[in-house]
């Protein structure tokens, strides 16, 4: 681990102070989920970074709110009519 001082609002280190480990990771969590965001990197790597199975972190973000994959609904109606056509052509 490495020990980063960071700029913030008086109010805001109330909220970031925790010693708990779930906590922590969390935060740590939320710290990467702009990088994943954007491409920068995976959900796989956040995960590596944090020392948690990647499953256990697209359940944090999950409980979050956070999508693991962001599709519009107009996306996943593509995606479901590509799998029917699939179906039809597969014995």
């Amino acid at each position: 681990m490495a020990t980063v001082s960071l700029e913030v609002p008086e109010k805001l280190v109330t909220f970031i102070a925790s010693d708990t480990k779930e906590d922590q990771v969390e935060r740590n969590a939320m710290i990467l989920y702009p990088y994943i965001r954007k491409g920068i990197i995976s959900h796989g790597k956040a995960a590596e970074i944090l020392g948690i199975f990647k499953m256990d972190l697209i359940t944090l973000y999950g409980r979050l709110g956070l999508p693991y994959i962001e599709m519009t609904d107009e996306e996943i109606m593509e995606e479901l009519e590509t799998v029917r056509r699939l179906g039809e052509v597969m014995p």
